[in-house]
């Protein structure tokens, strides 16, 4: 779960934020602060909520298995819209995090991303030695 921070937000960016955070499962869902301190003092997270200045949303899983998800969204509407919506903190895993450790999470590529990196990294070698087995194939019919 990420703590957002909108200042200014039209509803048509709001909208358009929502529906892009929707296609990754994500929601999103305007907070009090109060409300979210008083949830989250009864749930069983670790470490110190960090300052909730201004306006505030919640963007949270909702369903897959990407967790980086709602901070990546956050973070990607966040750069076309500099001066209206920014990551204050959020819920990683039981915790509450600060705003730096959140955009570092934010950073993190998608789980198809990872994957296709993962696989490229197997093929990597043996796509090598399959260029290495094909010159030499290539000298001895010469």
């Amino acid at each position: 779960m990420v703590f957002v921070n909108f200042h200014k937000l039209t509803v048509a960016d709001a909208t358009a934020l929502r529906n892009e955070l929707r296609k990754v499962g994500v929601n999103y869902l305007v907070a009090k602060k109060t409300l979210t301190r008083k949830a989250l003092e009864h749930t069983k997270t670790q470490g110190e909520l960090p300052t909730l200045e201004g306006e505030m949303a919640l963007a949270y899983l909702k369903e897959g298995d990407d967790i980086t998800s709602p901070a990546r969204g956050i973070h990607e509407f966040s750069k076309t819209h500099k001066d209206v919506i920014s990551i204050m903190g959020g819920v990683f895993e039981g915790k509450l995090i600060g705003q730096e450790e959140m955009k570092v999470i934010a950073l993190i590529p998608g789980m198809q991303t990872l994957r296709a990196q993962f696989v490229n990294v197997i093929n990597s070698p043996i796509q090598g030695f399959v260029m290495a087995l094909s010159e030499i194939a290539k000298k001895k019919a010469a």
